[in-house]
């Protein structure tokens, strides 16, 4: 199974779906992009991904554009301005879903008042995708 998850910057969101999907099932072929990928992963979601024990630190925002005319079983939006700008897939798409998260990058303050909201969508992007996993993608 062959899986896209998209949102703008491809720095956070979509980077902590795509380590607990592949945390999950490690048969499961997962990448993630964004439609203007920011220059690096958030530091806070690496962070918090390694406290619940999944290191995502290897990962790096990438292009959708690359992806383009790949085909995939799913392409998952995790923010509401990458499904509106959602570019258009020449290769052949089965499912698309959208689950959205708000965005722990908006957080303003000293880390220890942003790194609640970070483990707070760390947590919901967590349960979500292991939902989705459990109900949907485990048995395809």
């Amino acid at each position: 199974m062959k899986i896209l998850v998209l949102c703008t910057g491809n720095s956070c969101r979509s980077q902590m779906a795509e380590g607990f999907l592949k945390s999950f099932d490690p048969r499961l072929e997962v990448f993630s992009a964004g439609t203007k990928p920011a220059e690096r992963i958030n530091p806070f979601a690496v962070r918090v991904m390694k406290e619940v024990g999944i290191d995502i630190s290897e990962q790096f925002p990438k292009d959708v554009e690359r992806f383009l005319n790949e085909e995939f079983d799913y392409v998952i939006t995790v923010c509401d301005n990458a499904k509106e700008t959602c570019p258009v897939f020449t290769g052949r798409v089965k499912n698309r879903l959208h689950i959205g998260f708000e965005d722990p990058a908006e957080a303003v303050g000293e880390e220890e008042e942003v790194l609640p909201v970070y483990r707070r969508v760390r947590d919901q992007i967590g349960e979500a995708f292991r939902k989705l996993y459990d109900e949907v993608l485990r048995n395809n």
